[in-house]
């Protein structure tokens, strides 16, 4: 059971990721719809954000292993999505996006990665297992991405687009307060080392790569099929319109019970063999996902598609961290960008394949990439970094 005195941070970890739940999947159809841009022009803002954010994220890691506190870094990230929302709340146009929202929001998106180092040097003074506690945080924010997206589509459909940044605008300054209040002002890392040069420090190099190459590919497999699978569903299967909202709550709702079942099972099994299963039912989940053709079918597929999503999101990041102890907030900053590269990757991916031959296809390629990042894991557990890393 989460200690008491950690809700507060976990309710800091919540609003932020809400935050951010409502903003990512809207400003697509915010660009599209509510301004009348082309749909290219999403790919240019997506990209922007992404870079940036990345670059961040890059820095805001490298400041926290030589011992910078996270404290301000997120009242940055809480201050970023507050500008930017209420930016587009008073001029809501497409010069306001490429300028205050790219900058805003991007580094908004720095928050996740700061959060969970946080958590991580929380668990640490607090002696709970990191693994544990990252399936908390993990729960928490699948918890917010299932209100956000929601209420942003809701709020928009009752009130208009300008109505959801308001609200974002609101939601920020709870964050904000949050921040100020609740989140540790002296919690740091202990400064990094000096790196030693030589053979060791190249394993261990190459043990984090493999790990995160790992993560990439079955990160790119889910968002695939994540992109692919609504109009799957709707115009190749035909499957009723609602079809496609049901599968996000089932999959959703199973994938916060997987991570809460994770910790338990990573102490019988250990995170290496567990992530080997684990990307093997996502091979087996992605192709059954191809192969549906009823309303049932489609609910049993949602929930084995949350179930292997749900072990990876927690597996996958105690699995990086795993090969970079002297520098936690550089691997967990590398585990958030390649989520952050795979989701840019993945849906003008999806959305090419369909094009040139139909979304089950996007669906079957997906199933393959997952088969490649099987692969990837069993070939490198031959690498002693891997064999001898904390994650066997």
């Amino acid at each position: 059971m989460v200690r008491s005195h950690l809700l507060p941070f976990l309710s800091l970890l919540f609003v932020g990721t809400l935050c951010g739940s409502m903003i990512v999947p809207y400003m697509g159809f915010f660009i599209v719809d509510g301004l009348g841009r082309e749909p290219w022009t999403i790919s240019l803002y997506a990209g922007c954000v992404a870079v940036l954010a990345v670059a961040i994220n890059r820095v805001f890691a490298k400041w926290m292993d030589d011992g910078a506190r996270p404290f301000p870094l997120i009242g940055i990230a809480a201050a970023g999505c507050l500008v930017a929302a209420a930016a587009l709340t008073f001029a809501p146009a497409f010069w306001t996006v490429m300028t205050f929202g790219v900058l805003g929001f991007s580094a908004s998106a720095s928050a996740m990665a700061t959060m969970f180092s946080l958590g991580g040097i929380i668990a640490g003074q607090l002696d709970i297992a990191r693994t544990s506690f990252n399936a908390y945080m993990r729960a928490t924010t699948s918890t917010a991405w299932m209100v956000g997206p929601a209420a942003s589509f809701l709020v928009a459909d009752r009130f208009g687009h300008e109505a959801v940044f308001a609200f974002a605008t609101v939601m920020a300054l709870i964050w904000l307060s949050l921040w100020w209040w609740v989140a540790p002002r002296d919690a740091a890392l202990n400064p990094r080392p000096a790196p030693q040069p030589g053979a060791a420090h190249q394993v261990g190099r190459i043990g984090l790569w493999i790990a995160v190459v790992f993560v990439f590919c079955l990160s790119v497999a889910h968002f695939l099929t994540f992109t692919a699978l609504p109009l799957f569903f709707v115009q190749e299967v035909g499957l009723p319109g609602y079809a496609p909202g049901h599968a996000f709550s089932i999959k959703t709702f199973v994938e916060v019970l997987a991570i809460l079942l994770t910790p338990l099972l990573i102490a019988r099994i250990g995170i290496r063999r567990l992530l080997l299963a684990t990307a093997v039912l996502a091979v087996l989940a992605i192709q059954y996902l191809a192969s549906i053709q009823s309303y049932g079918q489609m609910l049993l597929g949602a929930a084995l598609e949350g179930f292997y999503y749900g072990l990876f999101s927690t597996l996958g990041i105690s699995f990086v961290q795993s090969f970079a102890e002297d520098r936690p907030a550089y691997a967990t900053a590398m585990y958030w960008n390649t989520l952050m590269v795979t989701g840019l990757l993945g849906g003008p991916a999806a959305g090419l394949i369909a094009q040139l031959y139909d979304f089950r296809t996007a669906i079957l390629v997906a199933s393959g990439v997952a088969l490649l990042s099987v692969i990837i894991l069993g070939l490198g557990a031959r690498h002693p970094q891997v064999r001898a890393s904390s994650a066997s």
